[in-house]
């Protein structure tokens, strides 16, 4: 029995919640807002194990399978519902985005829908619906403020996402984004670093730059009459570089279009910029590039990794890649292949193409059979893990500095802890017994052996460095970002009698964190 549970039903206690992301990082920044408002409102975060008086899925639109995922969640709880009085399930992101009144159809049992582009609304959303006790299903078309004006409750204490531009000025066939997100709509330089420096403060070492083309930064932070500066980016990466005590700076993703010689430049010589590029190649033919809207030829792809080669040797190169798409022809896919053993990447998330109702691609002729788009998935990923494999193994009895993370799914079984490279190359090393190590803090290990998707250290480690990260974590505290220029006026959630103890239990449902196709 907790504090909050006793025998004296009159005992009141806040409102408990839980926030179920599925998606990119964006989701999961976006999540991060969603705590930090619910937090801001007064409700508190759940205990493990026990179930939410409020429910938040935050949802993705860009995988064929988003809506199973969410509709079967949904069906989980519904049962939980109905035996729980006041308990309320809001549904936002950008399956809700494009659904809108099909999720309470479908789930009349859903209490909010709110999407992409007014997340401040949800304690606003969830008191009116608890107060009419009527669903609340809230649209906006546009972006009623920066996610980044919103308060949030971040989720790592050594590591932080930042938003410098949310929306996408692109048209791809083949992603629903730009529908769901809008126009790109930048942050402000002074407002992004303003942000990274409170994250620092609270001893974050880490932070990660998104947008959804985040080297397009600049189109629209200005005057919009005034000339584009397509330096910013360039400038933003060695101003996050020049803060006092970031230690690691990386960015996602990149449009290759977009890509400047400044920003290869930037990278090189800032030592705080991670030594790792992301950049979608989504095709290595011509062809299907042209098909899919993507402005970019395998020429300027490639010559793009040449030039970060040349400033970077060490460089990881990783990418996201579509198999499947609509006409892609054997030879296409050849050509898919014939990059990516140029290009050397050290790892690819890749996508079999599944049509999303509202693309064009969705409604182009020539849709390739599940059978042959599955065959050449394999072929692809057989190719792409033997690179992997080979560019890890270059790697045993080298040196690498970890940034140490949270314990993986298979650590306690293998004796090991887990960590990130400069280059984002995920390492599992052995720690020792008498020298605790905490998620935040360094570690430099030697490479021992290679996986496709890992590297193992299991020689005794060369050194460790505490740090205030570390602390946070083992104290159990993680940063807090104040709202930034916009009171958006939450509104308080007194307190309420506790709900009737309940022996169930919900089970979550896997976090996807796949990389939407940009």
């Amino acid at each position: 029995m907790t504090d909050t549970e006793h025998a004296d039903d009159t005992h009141v206690h806040a409102r408990t919640y839980e926030v179920r992301t599925f998606g990119c990082q964006m989701n999961v920044h976006d999540s991060e807002r969603m705590a930090g408002m619910l937090e801001g409102a007064g409700y508190v975060p759940v205990d493990a194990g026990r179930v939410a008086d409020v429910v938040v899925f935050n949802t993705c639109a860009v995988r064929e399978n988003a809506d199973n995922k969410l509709y079967g969640s949904l069906g989980h709880l519904a049962p939980i519902k109905a035996d729980r009085p006041g308990m309320q399930i809001a549904v936002g992101g950008c399956l809700a985005q494009k659904d809108r009144d099909i999720v309470t159809r479908k789930a009349p049992w859903v209490d909010v829908v709110f999407g992409t582009h007014n997340i401040g609304s949800l304690p606003a959303l969830l008191e009116r619906a608890r107060h009419n006790q009527q669903a609340q299903v809230e649209i906006a078309e546009s972006l009623e403020a920066f996610p980044s004006t919103l308060p949030a409750k971040r989720e790592s204490a050594y590591s932080g996402w930042v938003s410098i531009s949310v929306g996408c000025n692109n048209t791809c066939t083949f992603c629903i984004v730009p529908a769901l997100r809008g126009k790109e709509i930048d942050r402000r330089p002074g407002d992004v670093l303003g942000e990274v420096r409170a994250l620092v403060d609270q001893g974050v070492l880490e932070v990660t730059l998104l947008g959804q083309n985040v080297n397009s930064y600049g189109v629209n932070f200005a005057d919009p009459a005034a000339p584009r500066d397509r330096s910013a980016f360039a400038k933003l990466l060695r101003a996050c570089g020049g803060i006092g005590g970031l230690e690691r700076v990386r960015f996602t993703s990149p449009h290759p279009a977009e890509f400047t010689d400044d920003v290869i430049e930037a990278m090189a010589d800032t030592p705080a910029v991670c030594p790792h590029l992301h950049m979608p190649l989504q095709s290595g033919s011509d062809r299907v590039l042209a098909a899919m809207r993507r402005s970019y030829r395998r020429t300027r792809y490639l010559a793009i990794i040449d030039k970060v080669r040349a400033a970077m040797p060490d460089a990881a190169i990783t990418t996201d890649i579509i198999v499947g798409f609509p006409g892609e022809t054997d030879e296409d896919f050849a050509d898919t292949l014939d990059v990516v053993e140029q290009a050397r990447f050290a790892s690819a998330f890749t996508f079999q193409y599944s049509p999303r109702p509202g693309t064009p691609a969705a409604t182009m002729p020539d849709q390739i059979p599940r059978d042959v788009v599955r065959e050449r998935f394999d072929r692809l990923v057989a190719v792409q893990e033997q690179i992997s494999l080979e560019g890890n193994r270059s790697l045993i009895g080298t040196e690498v500095e970890l940034l140490v993370t949270d314990t993986g799914r298979k650590d306690t079984a293998t004796a090991r802890r887990s960590g990130r490279a400069r280059d984002g190359r995920l390492a599992h090393f052995r720690p020792d017994p008498a020298d605790p190590i905490r998620p935040g803090d360094f570690v430099i290990v030697r490479v021992t052996d290679a996986a496709p998707h890992h590297l193992l250290a299991d020689a005794p480690i060369l050194g460790h460095r505490r740090t205030r990260a570390g602390d946070a974590h083992e104290h159990g505290t993680t940063p807090t970002t104040a709202p930034v220029g916009i009171d958006i006026g939450l509104p308080r959630i007194g307190p309420l009698q506790p709900s009737a103890p309940t022996g169930n239990s919900c089970d979550h449902p896997t976090t996807t964190r796949d990389r939407a196709a940009r």
